[in-house]
């Protein structure tokens, strides 16, 4: 089967690898769409990162370089493993892509696993990935939604639920209230999406002209400015009567945002750190000080998946808007990566298949 396999920096090659065999226990998956995530672009420019290195096999999954990528997929069950009854061949499917020692608490109480010892995703460390035709997976990690959600949309689900957790992680908010985002890429733009599915007012500050038109034309957003051409500062003070916004959410990795964020929130607001910053931030303590302000960091998800499926399932979001473009997976780095890297400005979220005919479709 045709699978995107990552070396090392700057080496990811298509290649035909054996299809993989349903262990007891798990759900193969023949997979219909992978998102490209920003993680992968990281791994691309700069790995390895999450990716094992050759030579150097990730503890848990055993896998080191060559490993196939993807982790935000949809598809359809096409076998089940021995001990496998609650699932049907055919039913559509999401996974929540983690890789977690056996020993650890994944029940549905957890609020831990996410952040257990070596942990880390499948596409990225083993265990196969979304960037090929089909992947063996623990049914713990396989999630059933409806057949109505088509599964080009599906595979935004598992970003969306990275949007969700950091909601969560936010504490309580209260329908009305304002809240900033910064940086309108696909999972800003999924963060308003949860907000205003919870009745926020949302004030994205984005510089690319196409993701604030994007954010404005889905109904993520009530207000999105540029810093560049306005003092996004001074709007959110006019539009909370000098109150200040009630939370934040920085999305961006880039000083001036956090910066932005701190002089924007009111006093006692909670701020979400959900980008991944690959280099250190500066922060003002007096402003943090004087404002009693809580700053919180958030990664990935820990049992949100159900919250995530009923939000797409009952029409609360939709994710239709974010799907930016659609490529085979021959044109992965070309088409895909390039596009994503050297031209951001003009995409979203684009999607890899392996099935020709879905292009058409």
């Amino acid at each position: 089967m045709k699978a995107a396999r990552f070396y090392d920096r700057n080496d990811i090659r298509i290649e035909d690898i054996p299809t993989p065999e349903v262990a007891p226990g798990e759900v193969l998956i023949q997979v219909a769409w992978c998102g490209i995530c920003g993680t992968d672009l990281h791994e691309y420019l700069d790995g390895p990162i999450f990716c094992p290195s050759h030579g150097h096999p990730h503890p848990l999954s055993g896998e080191d370089a060559p490993v196939t990528l993807g982790h935000e997929f949809s598809g359809t069950v096409s076998a089940l493993g021995e001990g496998v009854t609650d699932l049907e061949v055919g039913d559509h499917v999401i996974v929540e892509p983690y890789i977690v020692d056996d020993s650890v608490d994944v029940g549905p109480e957890s609020k831990t696993y996410h952040l257990s010892k070596d942990m880390n995703f499948i596409g990225l460390a083993g265990r196969g990935g979304g960037l090929s035709e089909t992947i063996s997976v623990k049914r713990r990690w396989v999630h059933k939604i409806s057949k109505n959600i088509p599964l080009d949309q599906a595979a935004l689900i598992e970003p969306l639920t990275v949007a969700v957790h950091a909601v969560e992680r936010a504490g309580e908010l209260t329908e009305g209230q304002y809240a900033l985002v910064t940086g309108a890429g696909p999972i800003g733009l999924l963060t308003a999406a949860v907000l205003k599915a919870k009745g926020l007012k949302v004030i994205i500050s984005e510089l690319s002209s196409l993701r604030r038109a994007k954010a404005i034309d889905a109904g993520v957003a009530d207000y999105a400015f540029s810093p560049a051409e306005s003092d996004v500062l001074a709007e959110i003070q006019r539009l909370t009567d000098g109150r200040g916004a009630d939370t934040a959410f920085e999305c961006t990795s880039v000083q001036p945002a956090l910066d932005l964020i701190l002089d924007a929130v009111k006093p006692t607001a909670r701020i979400v750190i959900v980008s991944i910053w690959g280099h250190p931030a500066q922060l003002n303590m007096q402003k943090i000080v004087l404002k009693e302000l809580d700053i919180r960091g958030t990664i990935a998800y820990v049992n949100n998946h159900p919250e995530s499926i009923a939000l797409v399932e009952s029409g609360k979001i939709n994710l239709e808007p974010f799907i930016t473009g659609k490529i085979f997976i021959d044109d992965l780095v070309d088409k895909g990566f390039d596009t994503l890297i050297n031209h951001n400005e003009t995409a979203v979220k684009i999607l890899v298949t392996t099935h020709r005919d879905l292009l058409d479709s």
